[in-house]
């Protein structure tokens, strides 16, 4: 989990977003985003500003550039400025001007998704709760509603000023509302209303999911779409439930293949009647809310996989997707409010689950602390591809040579598609489906502009872009991964020897990666999946030094909890009077005492239980629902002069009524198996 630095030089010569272009024309047909009359495919990533504290707002955008994001979308949660009425917090880590001239200085649009209801798994979706004592409906033409709506929305437009796309500014687009199902009038007069205060953008979105009662008209916003791998939001409690394999298949069309956490409390008035896909092929297929993890609910605890996160992505980019938008790409914790700010059955408002309080994680490339998780280095090999062959691929039409139609865990054949246009294209191949096994795949024969690539054993799990006709390569058994230089950089895949033939007629079999500095053919460089992950980034050689903590328990836990069913259905999180009986740990950190800077250190606690919290100086901090993955915390957001943190562990239960992934630990009882402190 080590963070890498980067030379800037060479990184914006890598990996930039399109910095240069800030104010420059930004225009779209259906095919993809053009901006200054070049086409590009971005790549983008979800961070919640307001759930990140705001002095580490620098490092973690900078952080996201490395792994390839090329643009940020942001939630702006209308609980966390306007909790009380009247009383608008722009401070701190609610600072979102501050915010957007950070991503300003790391040259990174930004995609600013304004409500009112964001969903986001935040308290009533974001919507005050005051609100819902004005005695008007939400989410609709309610003149009521709407002056609230306007005030919020002008008071969001005095952070913006200044920053927008045409000032030279990072703001280059705004979402009106979040997976809404009524009258797209709503959404017209959000629109309406924002370009009356002075809102002056080059395009605007919504979420293509549900379908609307009514359509917006076309043209002006543009849908975004998404998928998921698992949801934490599904009432069952089994393992590898609903549609979500449906995204490990290549697609014709847009429309989601999961529910995409569809909710009836998140939803507005009115049936889904009408549909969007009257504008199909017209729009750009863009995605907004691709898994790049998944939140764990006290009820269902999905465990997410670095090959989930990529297969999806693959999947949507061989479908004819031209902007790869992960939610989450950041992780982040609840900042503090009057009331707690999260999702939970017992608010006046999506209330469908009950959600930690303080945590955010999501199982995201970079973690609620900062920390690198495996799928940003999986990832990076193909942003890196998106950003230099984005123009090539942004107008490559999606074809699909075999059935998409497949069931949970189909293993008759090898799922793969092809984006092509005028003779060259790429070629798309998937064998992973998520909790299922797919067997290797022998004798295929890929085919795509007349090119037919000898036969290959395609290995269980393996996924692969393969080249046709670019570049000088006639066809290639590894994927191109970036042009720089005047070098061609190629990822050799796990278990498929690498065949390259170039349009000479010269044929390179059996090729071996011999890393960036020896070529294999002239300005070739084949790279393994390891060294393609890490392309460009400076890795320098640090001296860590690790801390000492102790753990001693000093009271046991007391009688179980009744678990209760809550509003929703489901099993509810412990209450604050539960939490009374929990297990309590003391942890000291010793080295906290001494005068020295410690840097970047992780708490790393590895417990057996139902659900952890941890306390500083009597304060709730962080909290965790046992899922397999270690409680995290970041010691350097303590308070200052605090050395000994308490830790409550709630015992887990025999049959409580809660889905445990195969990772975690199902032990009943509660115990600390280790704590550590290492550098992040």
């Amino acid at each position: 989990m080590n963070k890498l630095l980067l030379s800037a030089c060479l990184w914006l010569m890598a990996m930039g977003s399109y910095a240069s272009d800030f104010g420059k024309p930004v225009t779209w047909d259906r095919h993809s985003l053009i901006v200054d009359g070049r086409r590009v495919c971005p790549v983008m990533g979800e961070i919640h500003y307001s759930r990140v504290p705001a002095e580490e707002w620098q490092r973690e955008v900078h952080l996201m550039k490395e792994g390839g994001v090329t643009m940020i979308a942001t939630y702006v949660f209308w609980n966390h400025v306007e909790e009380q009425e009247g009383i608008f917090r722009w401070d701190g880590q609610r600072n979102l001007r501050r915010f957007l001239e950070v991503c300003k200085k790391e040259d990174m649009p930004v995609v600013l998704r304004l409500g009112p209801f964001c969903h986001g798994e935040v308290r009533n979706g974001g919507i005050p709760d005051w609100i819902f004592s004005k005695g008007c409906k939400v989410r609709q033409q309610n003149p009521t509603f709407l002056s609230y709506v306007e005030r919020l929305y002008r008071q969001i437009f005095t952070q913006v000023q200044g920053l927008q796309w045409k000032d030279g500014g990072p703001v280059v687009a705004a979402q009106f509302d979040n997976e809404y199902r009524g009258r797209g009038e709503y959404l017209m007069a959000l629109k309406q209303m924002a370009l009356q205060i002075g809102y002056d953008l080059p395009f605007y979105t919504r979420t293509g999911w549900p379908e609307l009662a009514t359509p917006v008209p076309f043209g002006e916003m543009i849908p975004l779409y998404g998928d998921y791998a698992d949801g934490f939001w599904e009432r069952s409690l089994q393992e590898s439930v609903g549609s979500y394999y449906k995204a490990f298949n290549f697609k014709q069309g847009v429309k989601p293949a999961t529910a995409m956490g569809e909710s009836p409390s998140a939803s507005s008035d009115g049936p889904a009647a009408s549909s969007t896909t009257a504008d199909n092929g017209t729009y750009p297929y863009f995605t907004c809310e691709l898994g790049g993890g998944m939140a764990t609910a006290y009820h269902r605890r999905p465990y997410v996989y670095t090959e989930d996160a990529y297969a999806m992505a693959l999947v949507k980019l061989g479908s004819g997707s031209n902007l790869l938008g992960y939610y989450m790409y950041h992780g982040g914790t609840n900042p503090e409010g009057i009331t707690t700010l999260n999702e939970n059955q017992r608010t006046p408002a999506t209330n469908y689950n009950d959600m930690p309080v303080k945590n955010y994680d999501f199982q995201a490339p970079i973690g609620e602390f900062g920390q690198t998780n495996p799928h940003f280095y999986a990832l990076r090999p193909l942003h890196l591809f998106m950003h230099d062959y984005g123009q090539q691929l942004a107008t490559m039409e999606p074809s699909f040579p075999v059935s998409q139609d497949l069931k949970k865990g189909d293993d008759r054949q090898l799922r793969w598609s092809v984006r092509s246009q005028h003779g060259s294209g790429f070629i798309f191949v998937n064998n992973y489906e998520r909790l299922q096994h797919l067997s290797a795949k022998r004798g295929v024969r890929l085919e795509a502009c007349g090119v037919r690539l000898p036969k290959l054993t395609i290995p269980a799990g393996a996924m692969a872009i393969f080249p046709v006709n670019i570049d000088g390569i006639r066809y290639a058994t590894a994927q191109l991964v970036a042009q720089r230089d005047g070098k061609i950089y190629l990822m050799q895949i796990p278990g498929i020897p690498t065949t390259i033939c170039m349009q000479n007629g010269k044929v390179l079999k059996n090729v071996k990666a011999k890393g960036t500095e020896t070529p294999i053919h002239q300005n070739l460089y084949l790279l393994s999946q390891q060294e393609a992950e890490h392309l460009f980034l400076d890795e320098r050689v640090h001296t860590y030094i690790y801390y000492l903590a102790t753990c001693e328990k000093v009271r046991e836990a007391g009688p179980l909890r009744q678990i209760t069913i809550g509003a929703q259905k489901v099993a509810e999180a412990p209450t604050e009077a539960d939490w009374q009986q929990a297990a309590i740990y003391r942890i000291d950190l010793p080295f906290l005492q001494d005068a020295h800077p410690i840097g970047q250190q992780l708490l790393t606690i590895n417990y057996q239980g139902d659900c952890a919290r941890l306390y500083a100086d009597g304060k709730l901090i962080a909290d965790h629902f046992q899922y397999g993955r270690p409680f995290l915390y970041g010691l350097w957001r303590l308070p200052k002069g605090c050395c000994t943190l308490e830790l409550r562990i709630l015992p887990l239960q025999s049959g409580a009524p809660i889905y445990l992934p195969r990772e975690a630990d199902p032990t009943p009882g509660e115990s600390v198996k280790s704590v550590k402190v290492s550098p992040l």
